[in-house]
């Protein structure tokens, strides 16, 4: 499936392409914070198809292809520091909503989802709150929300907020900086997959202006801890040891959170996912999903209707 746009209703549409065989079991990958679908690799995601999966991947709003939500005011450093925004300000609740309206409009009833960093709040929230949608959750580099867990420091967010450059040059660039702010040590930035990427995002759209709102989507939702609680999906949680962006305690609380998850610490890894982490990470996934599926068709078959179960029997 090539990329293409879906309308998602509340004046939203989504660009979202899948991968693989549709009958497969299907997983949606949710990507982060002012980072467009692509960063979802497609050698990444082939891995998974690979491994027997259909993959969906998509830009969540104010990224990409999607809708740029310009009614919405830009977050001045106060707001973000006060965590203290516009009414007009939507809120992660809101990208969630999003996400299932596109599994709607893929005709996916129940899926596996993937989030990485603010891609996982969203995914969480998913889980939370729309369990029936969800057959197993992943929660890569992301936290609960809690600001005494895998919080960002102040000093990140210029960086975060700050404008590239004019032009292909700096907008690299700045992709670079960020990169070597936050991302694995071990990864150069001048890898050519990294600038394969960095490229591809400029020429399908370099606006800068939706990583402050998504930003300020993020601080408005607050704690999501207590809601995690309510999570029922099985559920792996997989963070770096290097991350700069969302410490490792935020993956800690997040499996901590949520019953009987699974945590996966991956050494070197920081806030991207860089080839050499692909192993492991795509290993935990696809293993993870197998295991749900499994666990899924051994449910369906103790719930199915039995001669000695009149109570079940129509």
């Amino acid at each position: 499936m090539s990329e293409r746009l879906y309308d998602v209703g509340r004046g939203v549409t989504l660009c979202a392409e899948g991968f693989g065989d549709p009958a497969d079991p299907p997983l949606l990958l949710v990507m982060g914070l002012g980072m467009q679908m692509i960063r979802w690799h497609a050698s990444f995601v082939r891995e998974l198809t690979d491994r027997g999966l259909y993959v969906i991947r998509f830009d969540n709003r104010d990224s990409g292809r999607s809708t740029f939500m310009k009614d919405v005011p830009l977050p001045t450093l106060r707001q973000l520091a006060t965590r203290r925004f516009d009414p007009r300000q939507y809120l992660l609740a809101d990208m969630a909503r999003d996400t299932v309206a596109l599994l709607d409009a893929l005709n996916l009833d129940r899926v596996h989802i993937a989030g990485a960093s603010m891609g996982g709040m969203i995914a969480q929230t998913i889980a939370a709150e729309q369990p029936r949608r969800v057959r197993s959750l992943t929660s890569i580099m992301s936290n609960t929300g809690s600001r005494f867990s895998g919080q960002p420091a102040l000093k990140t967010y210029p960086l975060l907020l700050r404008r590239a450059a004019p032009g292909r040059d700096g907008y690299i660039a700045h992709q670079v900086a960020l990169h070597d702010a936050i991302g694995s040590p071990g990864s150069p930035a001048d890898d050519p997959l990294f600038r394969e990427i960095a490229e591809c995002s400029y020429d399908r759209n370099p606006d800068p202006t939706g990583t402050p709102r998504q930003l300020a989507a993020v601080l408005a939702s607050g704690d999501r801890t207590r809601a995690l609680h309510r999570v029922s999906a099985p559920t792996l949680v997989i963070h770096g040891d290097a991350d700069r962006m969302i410490s490792i305690s935020g993956g800690r609380a997040t499996a901590r959170a949520i019953p009987d998850s699974e945590l996966v610490v991956v050494p070197g890894m920081g806030h991207d996912l860089p080839r050499g982490v692909w192993p492991e990470v795509i290993g935990a996934l696809a293993h993870h999903v197998r295991a749900a599926e499994r666990a899924g068709r051994a449910g369906r078959a103790n719930d199915a209707p039995t001669r000695s179960d009149p109570a079940r029997s129509v």
